[in-house]
């Protein structure tokens, strides 16, 4: 049977939090499902236990080389075969009916993207944040200011806009791509429920929005080939909105 969804995983060195993230999607209510995950030169034990799980539903694929988490991501692309795609990074987890919800969503509504709320917990998955309530109507205009959809509660109807590859942008592809998508379509839409948990980690808030500036910077003045002036104000906008949504943040283990 043709799996109906496509589930796309990069993997690298994971091993501390890839059993849960893999646990999370055997755990789905929705069961009609097939999950490429693409290890990307792991130096850790993340092929030892992805292979531990014996279902014929997840393929692994390991990589000739250290690409980076868009060509991990754009393998799983090419290699899917079902019609919803969606993204799950190897730390973060799922809620048993997030695949029941977002596809029924995509069928009902016939809308092409869907996303949904998430929880922001900490590395031991203990509640960090406030849930992130999800933004809905996401227009091609309205994403130029921030980035409001989630990788980790998204998935897209690839019958209707195709199979959309992760663009080249260095450290802003997810952001890219749905720029991509809303040129097709004219909203994304959202599912106010959180039906994920997105792992807050130190590392990754330790990289912050400055440091990352030119790289967004880039987005507007290469990718979409904007003005100065346009990429500046749009950058300048990013950068206030990236410090609202974690000025509260506070590590446990900084307290």
């Amino acid at each position: 049977m043709k799996p109906e969804i496509s589930i796309i995983t990069p993997c690298y060195n994971s091993e501390k939090y890839i059993s849960e993230t893999i646990q999370s999607v055997l755990n789905q209510t929705f069961t009609n499902w097939e999950w490429w995950v693409v290890d990307d030169q792991s130096s850790d034990r993340s092929v030892e236990l992805i292979n531990a799980f014996h279902d014929p539903r997840i393929h692994l694929i390991q990589l000739e080389t250290n690409s980076g988490a868009a060509e991990a991501r754009n393998r799983g692309i090419e290699n899917a075969k079902g019609r919803y795609v969606t993204f799950l990074d190897s730390d973060d987890v799922w809620s048993p009916n997030f695949l029941e919800t977002a596809h029924r969503f995509l069928v009902e509504n016939k809308e092409e993207l869907v996303y949904a709320s998430y929880k922001r917990h900490d590395e031991e998955l203990k509640p960090l944040l406030e849930d992130f309530i999800a933004e809905d109507h996401i227009t091609f205009n309205r994403i130029l200011y921030n980035c409001p959809i989630p990788m980790l509660t998204a998935m897209y109807d690839s019958a209707r806009i195709g199979k959309i590859r992760i663009p080249e942008v260095d450290m802003r592809e997810d952001y890219a791509m749905w720029i991509e998508i809303l040129k097709k379509i004219p909203e994304a839409r959202a599912i106010k429920e959180p039906l994920a948990i997105y792992r807050i980690r130190k590392t990754s808030y330790s990289r912050n929005k400055f440091r990352i500036l030119r790289k967004q910077f880039a987005v507007y003045s290469k990718f979409l080939n904007l003005s100065l002036l346009q990429s500046t104000y749009y950058t300048l906008n990013w950068a206030l909105n990236g410090m609202k949504k974690y000025e509260k943040l506070k590590f446990r283990g900084n307290r």
